[in-house]
């Protein structure tokens, strides 16, 4: 079976282009249900035969699992790693049946997106507004990143030709090696170039080629990486909202949420999101209607008499 495993691994990267999140979850969650699976069949790891796992062996793990409290959107992701393998070696004849075929998934809790308001984020970029190459970098970075929609991925992977001014419009790498083309506003626009101008003065020892090309660059003077990004967003936005989540996740929440509520089209919003299906973009319906709701009931006078 571990042999089986690192095939697997190997066809998500080469084949399927899947993204080094992707593969690192599919990774430890395989990881778990072999570990489980030596207890199991109490053999050594390497004697795993992945031939004699049953669809009650994978539905035993799952509910231990869930004895250990685990949320239902990790059970749900782990439910989807091995269903997801158990369809490779099938198909690839490793297994004559796939053991997990019409498994369950667990219904996973669906909690609204979390978004800042528009006053919250235009303090959140006068917060950032400075004449240091690191505070024109933050303000790029944020503005980006609301003014686009963008994921944190997107962002760190972004090359200097990536950005075209004259049309106001970046080129991104999207989950499964999909490029679109996202337009940014003038706010972004003039943050990014005030960036550009002096982002050589960012360079250092350890800047390399890669680093030369990448639009932001890290504090070491290699590639932005995404975990100081999320630092970087996670300060802004405690010292200007009061939002409960502070990630950068947030600003594409609040990017696609503002624009529906000004009349966009959702169809629209699911093309610059980069989304594959409209299903994933109409969850900001959601929002707006909530918001709706809540204005409703602040404003009428007999909302709640």
């Amino acid at each position: 079976m571990k042999k089986a495993i690192d095939k697997y691994l190997r066809y998500l990267k080469v084949e399927r282009n899947a993204s080094e999140h992707t593969i690192t979850s599919y990774k430890n969650d395989l990881g778990q249900f072999l570990e489980y699976c030596t207890i199991y069949f109490d053999v050594p790891e390497n004697n795993v035969d992945i031939t004699q796992i049953e669809r009650l062996t994978i539905r035993l793990w799952l509910g231990q699992l869930s004895e250990r409290g685990l949320a239902k959107s990790t059970i749900a992701r782990k439910v989807a790693a091995v269903r997801s393998f158990c369809k490779y070696c099938f198909k690839r004849g490793i297994v004559e049946q796939n053991p997990a075929h019409l498994l369950i998934v667990p219904k996973k809790d669906k909690p609204l997106p979390k978004t800042a308001n528009a006053e919250d984020l235009n303090r959140m970029m006068d917060l950032a507004e400075g004449n240091t190459p690191t505070s024109s970098q933050n303000r790029a970075i944020l503005e980006l990143l609301y003014g686009t929609g963008i994921r944190l991925s997107e962002l760190v992977n972004l090359n200097e030709e990536d950005v075209n001014f004259r049309l106001n419009q970046i080129k991104v790498l999207g989950k499964g090696a999909k490029q679109r083309i996202v337009p940014f506003g003038r706010q972004a626009g003039k943050a990014l170039k005030k960036h550009l101008e002096t982002k050589p003065q960012l360079y250092g020892e350890r800047t390399d080629a890669d680093a030369r090309k990448a639009v932001f660059i890290a504090a070491s003077g290699q590639r932005l990486y995404p975990r100081a990004v999320q630092r970087i967003v996670k300060d802004y936005l405690q010292r200007a909202s009061e939002v409960t989540q502070k990630s950068p996740h947030v600003l594409r929440h609040s990017f696609a949420t503002h624009l529906l509520d000004q009349g966009a089209d959702i169809r629209v919003i699911k093309e610059l999101l980069g989304h594959a299906n409209l299903a994933a973009t109409q969850v900001y319906t959601h929002t707006s209607v909530e918001r709706l709701k809540n204005v409703y009931e602040t404003a009428h006078p007999r909302a709640k008499n």
